[in-house]
């Protein structure tokens, strides 16, 4: 017995069904890429060769941040404290030392003229005079410097202070006794007389008294600022 005809189908026939898909061959496994050796590390770049500019970012986009490495800071030693580059303390007090030192020098001047007064005579001998006045310059001096060291510490001009307050107390210690002098021997009458004819007879007497004296007198001055000036040196550049 024959079959019908088979007629194709149409496109808009709903029981059309697709014609099967061809098979694929079976993909075979794919295999682990073989073993690579590892690169050789990179050499830096020698000297001169220019180096390669990082990408730049598009407009509004912000810049990668370059890792820097942290420098530690080597710590600083403060003012006072125990590091070993806190500078020496040198700042004194230059006025406390010139009003210490003057108040000093008007005593030792004062000492000095009271013992004149009290042990020199009219025909006292030159010799001894002039050791009084070379021995009370070099004390002044002396007692001056090492308060002016004291307080003054570092200080030059603490030290020149010293030195001309010296030379002051050591003449000023000579020329005052001399009127005490003519009060004891004329009295009141004698004293007049000399400050109204003789005024600056004091500062005469301490320049020459005796013919050819007046280097001791220089020199007791020199004697007063270097006694001043040494002893402030050696005891200011001690003191912090």
């Amino acid at each position: 017995m024959s079959q019908p005809p088979q007629y194709p189908y149409g496109p808009n026939d709903p029981y059309q069904q697709s014609p099967p898909m061809p098979q694929q061959p079976p993909v075979p496994p794919q295999q682990p890429p073989p073993h690579q050796p590892p690169l050789p590390p990179q050499q830096p770049p020698a000297y001169g060769t220019p180096q390669p500019f990082p990408a730049q970012p598009y407009p509004g986009q912000p810049y990668p941040a370059q890792p820097y490495p942290a420098q530690p800071y080597p710590a600083q030693p403060y003012p006072g404290g125990p590091g070993l580059y806190a500078p020496p303390r040198t700042s004194g007090s230059p006025g406390g030392a010139f009003v210490l030192g003057f108040v000093a020098s008007v005593v030792v001047a004062a000492i000095y003229s009271a013992i004149a007064v009290f042990t020199f005579d009219d025909y006292e001998s030159r010799t001894t005079v002039h050791t009084y006045y070379l021995v009370h310059a070099f004390l002044n001096g002396a007692v001056v410097g090492l308060l002016v060291g004291l307080v003054g510490r570092r200080s030059p001009g603490a030290w020149i202070a010293g030195a001309v307050v010296a030379v002051l107390g050591a003449f000023f210690g000579y020329v005052n006794a001399i009127p005490f002098m003519v009060l004891r021997d004329s009295g009141v009458d004698g004293l007049e007389y000399m400050l109204e004819n003789e005024p600056f007879g004091p500062v005469k007497g301490w320049w020459g008294g005796w013919d050819g004296t007046e280097w001791i007198s220089l020199l007791g001055l020199a004697i007063a600022a270097l006694a001043a000036w040494g002893t402030a040196f050696l005891t200011g550049r001690n003191r912090r």
